[in-house]
C-alpha cells in the first residue's frame, strides 16, 4: 500500500508537469510533435488526477505507520507544490492577461510617438492600431472595428500578427491562451474546448480540427504611416493594470531582444531572420526582409498572381499589392508607387489618373523558422 501512495504521488506530480512542459516554451518542448499527447492529456486531466488521487488516499493509512510520521508529509508537500505551481503560476493565461480595459487615442492624443509599430485594422469606415509593444504582452486584444468583432493577436515567439474574425460554428466566441506549438500560441475556444494556432487560424486539436477562423485584412505599420493613411484613426492605449509588463523600450519591435525565444538574427534566411511572409490562392512565398530593406520594392508574381512588395521611407511599414498586370511594373519614390499606366499612394489609391485602387494582400513579417513551420510547401524569393 506505500508503493500505491509514492506511486500516486509521482504519477500526479508527472501529470501536472507533462500538462505544462508540453505546451510551454521549455527545453526540448516545443521541437516535439507532441501536440496530440498535450492535449489528450489536458482533455482528460481530472480522470487522471482521480485515479492518482484514489491511489494517494488508499496508501496513505499504510505509509503515514511509520516511527517518524511526518516523514511522509515532506513529499505530499512537495507534490502539493508541484500541483500549484504548474496549475497558477505557470499557466499561459495567468502569464500574459488580456487588457481589463480598452481605451483609444487620436493622432493628436497619441502618446506613443511616429515610429512605434502597430497593427492596423480597417473596416466599414473604422480604423484602429494596436502598438506591437503592448499585444506581444497581451497575446490576444477583443475588440470590435466598424461593429465587426476582432480578436487581434500576436506571438513574440514567431514574431507575426493576426487578426481573426472569432466566431466559431456561427457565433462569436471567447478564447483563452492556453500555451504554445511548434513556439506558437495557441488559444482555447471556450464552447468545444479546440485548440487553435495564431499563425494560421487553424484549429490543430480538439472537436474542430481542421476549421479555421475567418482572417480579416490587417497592416503593419509605424504610427506616423497608420496616421497617414487613415487620418481619422485612433490607436489603442497602453492598459493600466499591464504597464508593467510592456516592451516600454521598444527592443523587441527593433530587434534588439536579448531573450533567446525574441531575438533577432540580423543576417537572411536564419532561424530568427525577418521575412515577409505571403499566402495567396494556395501559394506561399517568403521574402527576405534584408533584401527589402535593400530594394525597397520587388515586383514578383505569387502562382498566378502578380505582385508587389513596397517598404515605406520608415524603414518598417511594408504592404503588398496585387498588380493589375504582370507587365505593370512598379518602382517606389517618397513612398508613391509608379508604373507607366498609373500612380498610387501608399495605401494603394490611384492618384493619377484619378480611377481605383490596388487590391492589398494580406501579408505578415514573421521569424523564417515560424514560417517555414506553418507553411511547408513555401517557395523563397532569391
Amino acid at each position: 500500500m506505500k508503493k500505491i501512495f509514492y506511486s500516486g504521488l509521482v504519477g500526479l506530480a508527472v501529470l501536472e508537469i507533462l500538462k505544462i512542459y508540453l505546451i510551454m516554451p521549455m527545453p526540448g518542448s516545443q521541437q516535439m510533435d507532441s501536440i496530440d499527447a498535450a492535449y489528450f492529456i489536458h482533455t482528460y486531466r481530472w480522470y487522471f488526477r482521480a485515479i492518482f488521487g484514489l491511489m494517494i488516499i488508499l496508501g496513505s493509512v499504510q505509509a503515514f505507520k511509520v516511527k517518524w510520521w511526518w516523514l511522509p508529509v515532506i513529499p505530499v508537500v512537495l507534490v502539493g507544490y508541484v500541483v500549484y505551481y504548474f496549475n497558477f503560476d505557470m499557466t499561459a493565461d495567468n502569464i500574459f492577461l488580456e487588457p481589463q480595459k480598452l481605451s483609444f487615442k487620436s493622432k493628436t492624443e497619441n502618446i506613443l510617438g511616429d515610429t512605434a509599430l502597430v497593427i492596423g485594422v480597417a473596416y466599414n469606415g473604422e480604423a484602429k492600431a494596436y502598438p506591437v509593444r503592448y499585444i506581444v504582452y497581451h497575446h490576444q486584444v477583443r475588440d470590435t472595428v466598424g461593429g465587426k468583432p476582432v480578436m487581434v493577436t500576436y506571438c513574440s515567439v514567431c514574431r507575426t500578427g493576426r487578426v481573426f474574425e472569432p466566431t466559431v460554428n456561427g457565433k462569436s466566441e471567447n478564447f483563452r491562451l492556453v500555451g504554445m506549438d511548434h513556439f506558437n500560441a495557441m488559444f482555447e475556444d471556450s464552447s468545444t474546448k479546440s485548440w487553435w494556432r495564431q499563425a494560421t487560424g487553424e484549429a490543430v486539436a480538439g472537436p474542430l480540427k481542421g476549421a479555421a477562423l475567418p482572417e480579416l485584412e490587417s497592416v503593419q505599420l509605424s504610427t506616423s504611416k497608420f496616421f497617414w493613411m487613415y487620418p481619422f484613426g485612433v490607436v489603442m492605449d497602453p492598459d493600466a493594470t499591464s504597464a508593467n509588463y510592456y516592451d516600454s523600450l521598444a527592443r523587441f519591435e527593433r530587434g534588439k531582444s536579448k531573450n533567446e525565444l525574441t531575438k533577432r538574427d540580423s543576417l537572411s534566411w536564419k532561424e530568427k531572420s525577418w521575412v515577409v511572409g505571403i499566402e495567396y490562392d494556395g501559394e506561399s512565398k517568403a521574402y527576405d526582409w534584408n533584401t527589402l530593406m535593400q530594394q525597397r520594392i520587388i515586383n514578383d508574381k505569387l502562382g498566378n498572381t502578380p505582385l508587389v512588395i513596397a517598404v515605406s521611407d520608415d524603414q518598417q511599414s511594408f504592404v503588398v499589392y496585387q498588380r493589375p498586370s504582370e507587365s505593370e511594373i512598379f518602382s517606389v519614390h517618397n513612398d508613391t508607387l509608379h508604373s507607366e499606366i498609373g500612380v498610387y499612394d501608399f495605401s494603394g489609391r490611384q492618384v493619377y489618373p484619378d480611377s481605383g485602387s490596388l487590391k492589398r494582400l494580406n501579408a505578415y513579417q514573421e521569424y523564417w523558422h515560424s514560417w517555414r513551420t506553418f507553411h511547408p510547401g513555401t517557395t523563397m524569393h532569391q
